[in-house]
């Protein structure tokens, strides 16, 4: 299994210096490698590979000083993803042909600094302490979160990014960690999820997780925060301060709905509960995400929800954790029908909150009565 782990750097002024010498060398990289497989396919020339534009990369080296600042990893790595890129475009242009994909098919496109400052990826030595890790040409960097990188594992690459202004350093894992077992299959009980934009998740064992609806109680500060950058002059220092104060907004709400997704889908799964308290399996729905942001009504709420960032959550999670995971059809009609006697109610609207059986005189909450529905399908 490969893994990946994400943890905040705690830098100096130096440090965070260098690091932004990577991500630019990534950056001038990747821009210095598409602008030549432009001119040789205009050229009517074989379009180089990684390999030969980095050879063309290494004979500029004596030439610019500045290029034997950084690790070669900078520029190695920045090339190959500039080749991954245009393999999934020719990809997308092949399926686009047979009518399999209908979106836009994604020509790469040079990076700017003005969107971000971006980041840098190393392989080779890298070793992982219980406070820092160490990588090449940076060095020994220290941590925020103590003992949450595994050690003595198999890295094969790690990678540094900004965002608003801090640090992250994220390292790939090829295998588990030293003493981490394989999990035991749970034995708990089934356990039905139904998703909303009122309340986040419905249990069929009773428990509810609440929205935070981060978004929402933050969308009067951000289109205040949003307006003063647009205002500011371009080029400005006072035009930057404004968007580094936006950035932090976006990523202040994008941690909180984040945070919220993970504690509820970690007390779902329960990993570190014993087997018999850990539901054996999960059943979900397999909603179109795409569809329902078409509702111009609902789009945002819906967004600020994370529905498919729940779904990829539970799914990784189960699989750590031995709890199997079924996924019900997007049409099946879960809200709709009584789970005491069976009975559909196809005149029931998003509006109606209580679900009211004509059958059997059943009365519960909507949510309440699709989750149990949704577990009864594991039966």
């Amino acid at each position: 299994m490969v893994r990946g782990y994400r943890g905040e750097l705690d830098l100096n002024n130096t440090q965070k210096t260098l690091c932004r010498k990577h991500a630019g060398a990534a950056r001038w990289a990747y821009n210095y490698g598409l602008r030549r497989k432009q001119e040789a396919y205009k050229a009517g020339q074989k379009t180089p590979t990684a390999i030969d534009l980095h050879r063309e990369i290494n004979a500029l080296k004596p030439s610019e000083p500045w290029m034997r600042e950084v690790s070669k990893c900078a520029f190695q790595e920045a090339l190959r993803d500039l080749d991954a890129a245009f393999k999934h475009f020719f990809r997308k242009c092949r399926l686009k042909k047979e009518g399999t994909w209908k979106d836009k098919c994604g020509y790469p496109r040079f990076k700017s600094r003005k969107k971000a400052i971006g980041g840098a990826r190393f392989t080779g030595s890298i070793r992982v302490f219980p406070d820092a890790i160490q990588l090449p040409r940076l060095g020994v960097l220290r941590l925020k979160e103590h003992g949450y990188l595994p050690l003595n594992v198999k890295i094969s690459s790690a990678t540094i990014h900004e965002q608003a202004g801090r640090w992250f350093v994220s390292i790939c894992v090829h295998g588990d960690a030293e003493g981490e077992k394989d999990p035991q299959a749970a034995t708990g009980d089934v356990i039905g999820v139904d998703l909303g934009i009122k309340r986040l998740a419905t249990l069929s064992d009773g428990r509810t997780f609440e929205n935070p609806r981060a978004l929402r109680k933050k969308i009067t500060a951000l289109k205040r925060t949003s307006r003063r950058h647009s205002r500011k002059a371009k080029g400005s220092r006072n035009r930057q301060k404004a968007k580094q104060r936006l950035s932090r907004m976006h990523a202040r709400i994008a941690n909180v709905r984040n945070d919220a997704l993970h504690q509820a889908t970690a007390q779902i799964v329960a990993r570190t509960k014993p087997d018999q308290e850990r539901p054996r399996v999960i059943v979900l729905e397999d909603l179109h995400i795409a569809g329902m942001l078409k509702n111009r009504r609902l789009a945002r709420a819906i967004a600020d929800v994370g529905m498919y960032e729940f779904k990829r959550q539970i799914l990784y999670k189960a699989e750590q954790a031995g709890v199997k995971v079924l996924l019900a059809s997007r049409w099946e009609p879960s809200s709709k029908t009584c789970s005491c006697c069976g009975w559909v109610n196809e005149a029931l609207t998003l509006s109606d909150r209580v679900f009211v059986c004509l059958e059997c005189g059943n009365v519960q909450d909507r949510d309440d009565n699709a989750a149990k529905n949704l577990a009864a399908l594991a039966q």
